[in-house]
């Protein structure tokens, strides 16, 4: 057996006499390399060929001790080394043929495909493939061939006296009879036990070419290994397997049957001097395998178009959705890259500045969709922007590679996850637009790991499904910590009788990127994040932010993941009351000349009351029905485009069908368009059809009273009005024709 090592430089006679020369590529100084991954049988030599990963040059020796010219010849290797370098690769072999079945499958795969060469034999299976089949075979029948032995033996060497009296001759000695000769209990001719022989007989030739340890045997004399190959190339094992097929007739001995007919029929394929085509199971760019590898220990394969495909035809290597950095309640998309061998270049400025176009890319999919549709996004659970705050959440992104240790040849089991140094000396990267904006949404920490690659290749193999969350798990906890070495996070929650809103919209400049409303607790109490920079060179500015945040909030330093409730009080805020006229803000309408006013009624006083906001879902706003397209203007409904082109600035209400001795003025801070279902988990009373709702943030007063009898008389003159439908005026329409 021969070992050989992808990409590495082999003086090229050297190769020459093993491969052919289209699986090499020539270099200068007659050196030449493999840009294969993967197993072969040459013809030339003959013998079996490993073209084992990069991955396995650690600190520049092969399995970090040998020169890999050296061990090209498998028998240099030391015994401890020789167990463990034929059952890698098998598993290399494994996950080769696993990437080719997996990829096969996908249509749209194709191109990658060419990258894989697959020269099998009749049966469809390398010679690897029947050792395994033959191992296996091995592993889960021993009681089956301990049966079968016990069966044999038992009564063999029991004397059959009758015939030993009648048909031998006894030597008398002192008076007593001996027979030299007595006649035991023979059985016929044991098929099953032949059988066992042979597939024993089989696995010790296969041991001397592989390299792989021979299972007992059970005490049978075996052929030797010259007497199988005989049978090979002569045809007489298929010849003696076909003579016997009718005298097995349990399941398990018809399939020890099949396996061994199976292997010679392949080995005389093999060596046959008519078979021109060379056994082979190659890949030629491994980081493909690994990547696959990866992505079915992390990734979220159902994740397509726009996602894991992105528009602008880049695609991501993996990605996967998990709660949030900063609490549970909602979720984020992780981005990975993976890089299967670690060498200078591999994580360069390069790869650094495509994997955050990569988290750009999944923050513009997500906030389109929110835009597009802000109900169904909201089912999905995710949470990239904060309308409140303007603040965007965190997006982490990982570059994940291969890590070998030379004393761990064997370890499969071990995810070993640690944090590797990146070139400019540090575990991790953040790229922003401004400093001390985490919560910014061009602020984007990459992270890089290292993996053992042996963990990573038996999940492959084996099936991952168990490690998926650990792995998952160790991801988000990593980069939690990193944040936190860097940023203090605090939690938040508004004192008693604090509008947030408004507040947050007088410090806006201030707050912007540092505070984000990520937590979903539950109960009319709302909590908030704020990260602040630890960097010495923002201490003015972060305590320029505590001290603004300070008559408004009480706030607690809070790690992430920590429940807020566990550091702050809990607040009761006061009942909504009417604002006495003398404290509320005064605006003169002559400022407004452009602007519109809005004359609206109610109809009663529970509808006034849910107008205010005085049950439990309280909003604060005053809605009109948007009339549907193509109809006729009727129950005060209006034109969507209408109303989106009105400046409204400020309504008036007033009591429907009751005598207007008075009015009162709401502040409009924004609008926005409710649907049918909206509007009812806001209680609205028998919604019908969409509206367009007028936002409040404040009671106000007018400078000057206005004659609304005099407006709604006006307006009842037209014969377009309908009665009860709003008015609309403009800041000169009421200060030049309806001030009192």
């Amino acid at each position: 057996m021969k070992i050989l090592i992808e990409q590495y430089g082999y003086d090229k006679d050297r190769l020459s006499a093993i491969l052919d020369p289209h699986y090499f590529t020539e270099m200068h100084n007659g050196k030449a390399k493999i840009p294969y991954v993967g197993y072969f049988l040459s013809r030339k030599i003959p013998d079996t060929v490993f073209i084992l990963p990069k991955v396995f040059i650690i600190d520049g020796k092969a399995f970090g001790e040998y020169e890999p010219e050296k061990i090209i010849d498998f028998d240099n290797l030391k015994q401890e080394h020789k167990a463990n370098v034929f059952s890698l690769s098998v598993w290399i072999y494994r996950a080769i043929k696993l990437y080719f079945q997996r990829k096969d499958k996908v249509s749209d795969e194709a191109e990658i495909m060419q990258n894989v060469v697959s020269h099998q034999g009749p049966s469809n299976e390398t010679m690897i493939d029947i050792v395994l089949s033959l191992l296996k075979f091995d592993k889960e029948h021993k009681s089956l061939f301990t049966y079968i032995t016990r069966l044999k033996h038992s009564g063999q060497n029991k004397i059959h006296w009758q015939k030993t009296i009648s048909k031998t001759q006894a030597l008398i000695q002192n008076r007593v009879p001996v027979y030299l000769n007595p006649h035991t209990k023979q059985k016929d001719i044991n098929f099953d036990e032949e059988l066992i022989v042979l597939f024993y007989s089989v696995l010790n030739y296969l041991a001397q070419e592989f390299k792989f340890n021979v299972p007992p045997a059970f005490g049978y004399d075996l052929l030797k290994p010259e007497t199988i190959q005989s049978m090979i190339e002569s045809g007489k094992g298929m010849r003696i397997l076909r003579q016997n097929r009718r005298k097995y007739f349990t399941d398990e001995m018809v399939q020890l049957w099949n396996l061994l007919f199976t292997f010679f029929e392949q080995s005389q394929y093999v060596q046959s001097k008519e078979n021109d085509d060379e056994q082979a199971m190659l890949v030629r760019e491994f980081n493909l395998v690994f990547e696959d590898m990866i992505d079915s220990l992390i990734g979220d394969n159902s994740l397509q178009g726009g996602l894991k495909s992105q528009k602008d035809g880049k695609i991501i290597d993996h990605i996967y959705r998990d709660n949030s950095l900063i609490e549970d309640k909602k979720q984020i998309y992780f981005i990975g890259d993976s890089k299967y061998y670690k060498d200078d270049n591999d994580i360069g400025p390069n790869s650094i500045y495509k994997q955050f176009t990569y988290a750009k890319n999944v923050i513009q999919y997500n906030i389109d969709f929110f835009n597009q549709n802000p109900e169904a996004f909201e089912q999905t659970n995710l949470q990239y922007r904060d309308n409140t705050t303007e603040g965007y959440n965190i997006t982490p992104n990982f570059f994940i590679r291969g890590h070998l240790q030379a004393q761990q040849l064997n370890n499969y089991s071990d995810a070993n996850l640690q944090l590797e140094k990146m070139n400019d000396g540090k575990n991790h990267k953040i790229s922003y637009h401004f400093e001390n904006r985490l919560f910014d949404r061009d602020t984007l920490i990459l992270q890089t790991y290292n993996i053992n690659f042996l963990f990573v290749l038996a999940c492959y193999v084996q099936g991952a499904g168990e490690h998926t969350q650990e792995i998952r798990k160790i991801f988000r906890e990593n980069i939690k910590k990193v944040l936190q070495e860097q940023y203090d996070f605090y939690a938040m929650t508004p004192r008693e009788g604090v509008d947030v809103e408004e507040f947050l919209k007088e410090n806006f400049q201030q707050f912007l990127g540092k505070v984000f409303t990520p937590y979903r607790m539950g109960g009319p109490q709302p909590y908030y994040s704020l990260a602040l920079d630890k960097d010495s060179n923002h201490n003015d500015e972060n305590d320029l932010v505590l001290a603004l945040i300070e008559p408004g909030f009480y706030y607690e330093k809070c790690l992430l993941g920590q429940d807020p409730r566990e550091v702050l009080p809990t607040v009761v805020q006061p009942a909504k009351t009417v604002t006495p006229a003398s404290l509320l803000t005064t605006h003169h309408i002559q400022r407004y000349p452009d602007q519109h006013f809005l004359i609206g009624c109610y109809h009663s006083k529970e509808q006034f009351d849910w107008i205010m906001g005085k049950n439990d879902k309280g909003t604060n706003l005053y809605n009109v029905r948007l009339k549907k397209r193509g109809s006729v203007i009727r129950d005060g409904a209006l034109p969507p485009t209408y109303l989106a082109g009105l400046d409204v600035k400020f309504v008036i209400l007033y009591e429907h069908n009751a005598e207007i001795n008075g009015y009162r003025v709401f502040h409009v801070h924004h609008h926005a368009t409710m649907d049918e279902e909206r509007m009812r988990k806001a209680l609205y009373p028998n919604p019908q059809g969409n509206y367009f709702c007028y936002v409040f943030d404040e009671e106000i007063q007018l400078s000057t009273r206005i004659n609304l009898p005099e407006i709604i008389s006006d307006a009842k003159s037209s014969a377009d009005y309908i009665d009860g439908m709003p008015i609309f005026k403009t800041g000169v329409e009421l200060f030049n024709s309806y001030i009192k």
